[in-house]
């Protein structure tokens, strides 16, 4: 029986590069000169902080990020963009919301989202993953696809742990 697991959770490695490339391309640019623009992660928060002079700043430096983080197959589905707002006398800031896991709103989603797709195989939650089983490989990739691209998934997915 063919089998993979759902997770929800980005490569903490590939956000480190990403943030690193949008570090070296406000170097290089030129409307950033003399610029204090920066995107810092925080770990523990589980928050990314874009800090520029003003807002067109922050939007291209939010830009550059996204793009970056698309390059290195982050997908941005998995992030809450706040408003930008104040900080300090002459800053202002953005703070995206990295989000990993399954709340009970997308467990709920994801279980009525399997159910529309007429997945013909096995599903079950486990310690912050999906299992799906069956005994075609293709349904199980056809049911990836399914969810990765439905309108309604606000969650980044990864594959893991495939087995045939």
């Amino acid at each position: 029986m063919a089998s993979f697991d759902l997770v929800s959770r980005i490569d903490e490695m590939e956000l480190q590069n990403a943030l690193k490339n949008t570090e070296k391309m406000i170097l290089g640019r030129y409307d950033f000169k003399g610029s204090d623009a920066n995107a810092e992660h925080k770990e523990k928060e589980g928050i990314i902080e874009i800090r520029a002079e003003d807002e067109m700043k922050v939007k291209a430096v939010l830009d550059i990020l996204q793009t970056n983080m698309g390059k290195r197959g982050i997908g941005v589905r998995g992030m809450k963009v706040s408003e930008i707002e104040n900080s300090g006398l002459k800053s202002k800031k953005l703070t995206l919301t990295l989000t990993s896991g399954f709340d009970k709103d997308s467990q709920k989603l994801m279980n009525r989202l399997i159910k529309e797709s007429g997945f013909k195989g096995k599903t079950q939650y486990m310690d912050e993953k999906y299992r799906c089983e069956s005994k075609s490989i293709d349904d199980l990739q056809v049911l990836y696809q399914f969810l990765r691209t439905h309108k309604d998934m606000n969650l980044e997915l990864r594959m893991e742990n495939m087995k045939r």
